[in-house]
């Protein structure tokens, strides 16, 4: 079905860049360094928990416009501390610095993620859209190696919307001189990346590793990235 397309959008955090593995095993260096089991939390394990779902809140919030950068970097950790019964004043703004620092320098992806990109920069045209920080999202493309697959690197910070506005879809489009019916979008996020692509008029396919729920105006998701290269 998709052997007319010929450009290939994808999303990088938590589709190609294993957000959550990175995070993790920054998370539990900084743990260990900041002495965070001295201020009374148990486990970095019940730390990274806390502040996983903290971060997907506050990320949903600023991909519809509802926060900015700066509050998204402050919530997310002064709300974890808050829900572990601390208080936010405790929490060292130089913790928040050192996991800018070294989280977008760790090099895990998806499983196959390189495989898949170069079977199919042989075939078509791909693209990286972000809504992740500029600067953070090109240390992530270097550090993998991912960066020589893509023809444009689009960053939500220099368009100046988030998907799923359908602003920077246009954009994106326009820069790759792609048509709407010759491309897909691929990603994790059924908000931004799903639903923000068709609403647009776009083909999308949902990356569900996790084998979550699907809604209905699903149409089609893969769990691995190596299920690419048999859609296409």
């Amino acid at each position: 079905m998709y052997t007319h397309k010929k450009h290939l959008f994808f999303d990088l955090d938590h589709t190609l860049w294993d957000f959550d593995k990175n995070a993790e095993e920054t998370l539990h260096e900084l743990f260990v360094t900041y002495k965070f089991i001295n201020l009374g939390i148990r486990s970095a394990d019940v730390f990274i928990e806390t502040y996983t779902r903290n971060n997907r809140r506050v990320w949903a919030l600023y991909h519809n416009g509802k926060i900015d950068k700066t509050e998204l970097r402050r919530a997310r950790f002064a709300d974890t501390f808050e829900e572990l019964g601390l208080s936010p004043t405790l929490f060292p703004s130089s913790f928040e610095t050192d996991y800018l620092r070294l989280c977008p320098h760790k090099p895990h992806l998806f499983p196959g993620a390189h495989d898949t990109l170069a079977y199919l920069k042989e075939k078509y045209v791909l693209h990286l859209i972000s809504n992740g920080f500029k600067d953070a999202a090109e240390i992530k493309v270097v550090k993998t190696d991912i960066k020589k697959y893509f023809s444009q690197i689009i960053i939500s910070e220099d368009v100046g919307v988030h998907k799923p506005h359908p602003d920077i879809y246009h954009f994106s489009l326009n820069a790759a001189k792609a048509l709407k019916e010759e491309s897909v979008m691929i990603g994790d996020s059924i908000e931004a990346d799903i639903r923000g692509a068709q609403a647009f008029g776009l083909d999308a396919i949902y990356f569900n590793p996790n084998g979550l729920e699907e809604p209905i105006d699903v149409k089609r998701s893969i769990k691995g990235l190596e299920e690419l290269k048999q859609l296409f």
